[in-house]
């Protein structure tokens, strides 16, 4: 593991690789101000799922959906260290424990905020749902717009990719799965 002062020279040496004068007054505190962000960008690295989602209640009986949509959410693309952001839509059936509401946007929150890719971060909350929550079905769809796509190579503004990962019913049953669409879809409230 590098030291906070290794990483703060290493972003020195890419100032200094993109500016003939990394020292002058702008620049000057870029180095500290850069690790500060990656500590909070990044925190992802520092939990674990099984904390976030320890907190479990009786579900007295409930059996049908529950959804938690348009967690918004940023993370970084592990290719090119572009961010990218968008909205996840998590689903779980109870047998017989819930979660707290919160504890969904946690987990997407804790994949987020890590070196990504979208795929990863929809396969890992639908994992992470179905082991610590033993439930009948899980659902994650994950929509986002992507820097690396934005701002360099084929500069697509207005593209979103889609991701999703069914699991038990969701993935089984046709019918869960067109009940959990038309969930997502109602606007209404």
């Amino acid at each position: 593991m590098i030291t906070r002062k290794e990483a703060e020279k290493a972003v020195f040496t890419l100032l200094n690789y993109l500016e003939n004068n990394p020292t002058r007054e702008g620049l000057e505190k870029t180095p500290k101000r850069v690790i500060d962000s990656f500590d909070e960008i990044f925190a992802g690295y520092t939990q674990e799922s099984s904390e976030v989602l320890a907190s479990t209640f009786n579900g007295e009986g409930y059996d049908g959906i529950v959804l938690l949509r348009d967690i918004e959410f940023h993370s970084t693309c592990e290719h090119h260290l572009q961010p990218f952001k968008g909205r996840a839509h998590v689903a779980y059936i109870p047998t017989d424990r819930i979660v707290g509401i919160s504890k969904l946007a946690r987990i997407v929150d804790l994949h987020a905020r890590r070196l990504q890719n979208q795929e990863r971060i929809t396969k890992s909350v639908a994992d992470d749902i179905e082991t610590h929550l033993n439930p009948l079905g899980a659902a994650v769809i994950i929509e986002a717009a992507h820097g690396c796509m934005q701002c360099r190579g084929v500069m697509k503004q207005n593209s979103i990719m889609t991701t999703s990962a069914m699991r038990g019913v969701f993935f089984d049953k046709s019918e869960a799965r067109t009940e959990l669409m038309q969930l997502i879809r109602s606007r209404d409230l």
